[in-house]
């Protein structure tokens, strides 16, 4: 980095805890300036929305321990909008403006990535699955109607982080427009609009984009600074982003990688230490500001996992566990790589780094008796279903997340080929109660051959694993069945849809047998267990099928014996002493 001629390494350190005074940061050529001081930025990534609210802290003194000075969020604009219009920014892990307020009084600075498009491995990249109930809305597009909603969600966040903003006060210094537009499309207007939105919603500290560097021009934003993503040398860098910028610096990775995302039914991948550490050593030596993605990962919760696609597979879902091969383990433990990556920054800063927090307590828990169980055609007694001519899509039924059980009866018998090409994703196939077939999106399985005798039931249990995430067909994210299902080449017509999103487990009201079901039906299992301590752990998922597992109401995310993952995090905060569900 060069400032009059003169190269230099910045050294400024985190923001003191629970400052009082109004900080002044701005980016000029040559520096990012912080109270009229060059900064250099050294950051991490993490998502408040992947970690447990009871843990925000420990995972932010465990970034200020390895040497950070600023962190890094995603605010995934589905999180918050839970119904169209209704926005929740303050109940559990929702409480945006608390998680800001705890990373300041760590001591740490605030890069705010709010999207609208966040990508992320999150389901359908942050976009509230309400844009796609028919008439679909074209996300990420000059769409009035997408940018109504848009403006409506950028409203409501920054009514949240304004107090927080460095300006004000607050820790937050750099706010991202968009994320990666570069990769997708190339609309000046639509990237202006976006733009406008943050400034016309009050954010007023500097904005930036985060592109690959060969695509600054696509997704960059004239006046905006455009950082880059992934990996490269300081000359690359230097020359693209200072060409982009049209200065000398500063120079800014807004994402460099020391790990790598994990899909279902692939190994894990792994990045040695070796193969990023000494970049990042030489990048800051040059002063160049690093954020890392991610430096913690966390754990897809519930459903909020994505997925990617290739042209080879239709989906690839993301796993429930965002691990990531972080620095920081999935359950807040700090590796190997954490120490090294410590070790490079201890030598490029002159503030102090504290010493690394102790982990979370561990704990063993017995082996769980399930006692009771309830099956598919048990839950849906209770259920009205919805009637249509042709199968509806889950956004068209209101429903985001979970599973649909789609019904349709005969009058006379059938058989043949069954085809369901407008899979979105993975079904049970059942006949007259009895699974006769499993069809599978991600192996590009849509059919499979049936015979139903006459007056005969066919349900097909569809469950939504997760929307894409990234790319072109960001468009094209219906989950359910989305077109005609066929037997025999015969269209069949007459559905009947009943709707089970599991935002919570089944009510203990519901019918339950004892822990014995009939082969292949999906099934409902409970028990319970007790604890004289609480502390983290994992359930060992290695002796199931497919599933979600709900611990005191919570649900923990998807198991699959596809692997690799095969445990399933368990916080010890969402623990209690006693009986646990």
């Amino acid at each position: 980095q060069q400032l009059g001629g003169v190269g230099f390494v910045a050294h400024a350190g985190p923001v003191e805890a629970q400052s009082a005074v109004h900080h002044d940061f701005r980016i000029v050529s040559g520096a990012f300036l912080l109270d009229g001081k060059p900064f250099q930025i050294i950051s991490g990534e993490l998502h408040y929305a992947r970690i447990p609210r009871a843990y925000w802290r420990h995972r932010l003194r465990m970034a200020k321990a390895m040497g950070l000075n600023t962190i890094a969020t995603y605010v995934f604009w589905n999180y918050h909008e839970v119904k169209p219009g209704v926005f929740d920014f303050h109940t559990g892990n929702r409480d945006l403006a608390e998680f800001l307020r705890l990373a300041q009084e760590e001591g740490l600075w605030v890069i705010l990535r709010p999207g609208p498009y966040a990508c992320a491995e999150w389901d359908f990249g942050g976009f509230p699955s309400y844009l796609l109930k028919s008439p679909p809305v074209k996300v990420r597009s000059n769409d009035p109607r997408y940018l109504a909603a848009a403006r409506r969600y950028v409203n409501a966040m920054a009514a949240q982080v304004r107090p927080l903003l460095v300006t004000h006060g607050g820790p937050i210094l750099m706010v991202q427009v968009e994320n990666e537009y570069g990769s997708y499309g190339a609309d000046s207007s639509y990237k202006e609009a976006t733009r406008r939105m943050l400034v016309d919603a009050g954010i007023d500290v500097p904005l930036f984009t985060a592109d690959g560097d060969w695509l600054f021009t696509k997704g960059g934003i004239p006046g905006v600074f455009a950082a880059a993503n992934g990996e490269m040398s300081y000359d690359t860098l230097a020359a693209r982003a200072g060409a982009f910028n049209k200065g000398t610096g500063p120079y800014m990775v807004a994402e460099l990688y020391p790990g790598w995302l994990t899909h279902w039914a692939e190994p894990f991948p792994v990045t040695p230490v070796d193969s990023f550490l000494p970049q990042y050593d030489t990048l800051l030596a040059h002063g160049v500001s690093i954020n890392l993605y991610m430096f913690h990962g966390g754990t897809n919760f519930g459903f909020t996992s994505g997925a990617n696609y290739t042209k080879k597979l239709p989906i690839e879902p993301s796993m429930t566990s965002y691990d990531y091969d972080a620095p920081l383990s999935e359950a807040g433990w700090p590796t190997p790589k954490y120490y090294a990556l410590r070790d490079v920054i201890r030598r490029h800063v002159s503030y102090s780094i504290p010493p690394v927090p102790d982990s979370l307590p561990v704990i063993s828990v017995p082996a769980i008796r399930l006692s009771a169980a309830a099956d598919l055609f048990q839950l849906i007694r209770r259920i009205t279903p919805v009637n249509a001519r042709e199968p509806l899509a889950f956004e068209d039924l209101d429903q985001s997340d979970g599973y649909i059980l789609y019904r349709h009866r005969f009058g006379s018998a059938a058989s043949g080929a069954l085809e369901v090409p407008g899979l979105r994703d993975y079904a049970a196939v059942m006949v007259d109660g009895k699974r006769v077939a499993t069809l599978n999106r991600r192996d590009n399985d849509f059919s499979t051959n049936i015979d139903v005798p006459a007056g005969g039931t066919l349900d097909i249990l569809v469950e939504n694993m997760g929307r894409i995430n990234y790319g072109a067909e960001l468009v094209d994210n219906r989950k359910g069945i989305i077109q005609p299902v066929t037997l025999g080449a015969v269209k069949l017509r007459g559905w009947s849809m009943y709707r089970l999103p599991f935002e919570r487990p089944p009510s203990l009201s519901v019918k339950w047998e004892s822990a014995s079901a009939q082969a292949g039906i999906p099934t409902v299992y409970h028990g319970a267990f007790a604890l004289e301590r609480v502390g983290d752990t994992f359930l060992d998922m290695r002796g199931w099928n497919k599933g979600i597992v709900f611990v005191n109401g919570i649900n923990l995310g998807r198991y699959w014996k596809v692997g690799p993952q095969q445990t399933l995090y368990v916080p010890g905060a969402w623990l209690h002493r006693g009986t646990n569900d």
